[in-house]
């Protein structure tokens, strides 16, 4: 029996991660990553929640195996530029079996994604980047920047925030906007010229004065981190040298006490920036034979620590939903793809809620900060007097 071809846009968590539940479910999945091997993307590093390495496991993938680049982040403390502590909150886990929040360097858990879709003879062609797509009664073809075509029976949109697929599909369909915060982040090389609690799996975010910062002490000594300044707007290609945005983070953290300003001075280069976007609620998510996962489907905000382990659990849920190899037809495949929509929607919609919540705190005026200060502490406590108020975000299983 000839297996139905899955065409998988996008090679980073998402779509490596749908090539694999796919594989498992019988089909033969080919990813086509816009980006040249070696490519980590955006970003320095993130965490992979409990319930994202649950959803890794039910795809019979060892956890340890593919976090083995990373360090335990069960929990998070919260201060503010003054140096006052308002709260340390889980991060989720430990569970049962001991498993805890992850945090990892995005190329490490890149790499290890890939090496699994390898091993798992899954081709993963490099330098594609998707153009169109046309569906037809038999299947769908796709064609890319180059000029290439390739065809399947079923598409899947995991390019992204700015996922051509999404723009295709729905070309009334929203699009990124601007939320009026930076990221930048970087790991240490050297020394720290301050204290630092270095509470081994003890996440660390401060409400500075003029900025946001977080930071982990890693296994090895060093220390990494991640900034969101506040700015109006979004930052131009070219804008900062490597030594003036070094030079202006450090300068936002001069006032805080805390180790923020000197933890980027340990930091040989910062690396950003990167505008951080919203994306409004996506009305449409599939056709007859498309479908979006991931961040083309639902941009969750990094304040909400759950963006790859909802890219994860989506594409698992996927794999779950679409029809054995024997039911290949468009009806199967379109009623496949109705169910995992109906699974999954409710579930990201109320985490995106979440971490726009979270993050509307990051960049508060003097009024506001003296009242998240006042605030937090005494919210937080009521909220896990009856149990962790997040556990419907980390308890989840996928099904």
């Amino acid at each position: 029996m000839t297996k139905p071809i899955a065409l998988i846009a996008g090679g980073g968590i998402a779509g490596t991660v749908a090539a694999l539940a796919l594989e498992r479910s019988g089909w033969h999945a080919h990813v086509f990553e816009a980006q040249p091997e070696g490519s980590a993307g955006h970003g320095a590093w993130l965490t992979v929640a409990v319930n994202g390495i649950n959803a890794l496991r039910a795809l019979g993938l060892d956890p340890a195996r593919v976090l083995a680049a990373g360090f335990a982040t069960p929990a998070v403390s919260l201060t503010n530029g003054a140096g006052r502590r308002l709260a340390v909150t889980p991060l989720g886990g430990p569970t049962a079996d001991g498993t805890t929040t992850t945090t990892v360097r995005r190329a490490d858990l890149y790499a290890a994604l890939r090496a699994a879709a390898v091993e798992r003879g899954i081709p993963i062609t490099y330098g594609r980047s998707l153009r169109d797509f046309a569906e037809r009664p038999g299947g769908v073809t796709v064609t890319f920047a180059d000029g290439s075509t390739a065809e399947g029976d079923l598409l899947v949109g995991a390019d992204g925030i700015r996922s051509r697929t999404r723009e295709v599909l729905d070309p009334r369909g929203p699009s990124p906007r601007y939320l009026g915060l930076l990221n930048a982040g970087g790991f240490t090389t050297g020394p720290v010229g301050a204290d630092l609690d270095r509470t081994p799996g003890l996440m660390h975010m401060v409400f500075g004065r003029r900025a946001f910062f977080g930071w982990a002490p890693a296994p090895d000594g060093s220390v990494w981190w991640f900034a969101n300044p506040p700015r109006k707007q979004p930052a131009r290609r070219g804008e900062f040298t490597p030594s003036s945005w070094r030079s202006h983070l450090i300068d936002l953290f001069a006032a805080d006490d805390s180790p923020a300003a000197a933890i980027i001075r340990a930091t040989p280069e910062a690396l950003g920036p990167w505008n951080t976007d919203d994306l409004r609620r996506v009305p449409v998510w599939r056709s007859a034979r498309t479908v979006l996962i991931g961040d083309a489907a639902h941009a969750v905000a990094p304040s909400s620590g759950q963006g790859a382990s909802m890219a994860i659990e989506d594409a698992v849920t996927l794999g779950r939903c679409l029809p054995s190899p024997a039911a290949s037809s468009a009806a199967p495949i379109a009623e496949g793809l109705g169910e995992y929509e109906r699974r999954r929607r409710r579930r990201v919609e109320r985490v995106v809620a979440v971490g726009r919540r979270n993050g509307s705190g990051k960049a508060a005026g003097p009024i506001g900060a003296a009242v998240r200060d006042a605030m937090l502490p005494v919210v937080l406590r009521l909220a896990y007097r009856k149990g962790d108020p997040q556990a419907w975000i980390f308890d989840h299983g996928v099904d």
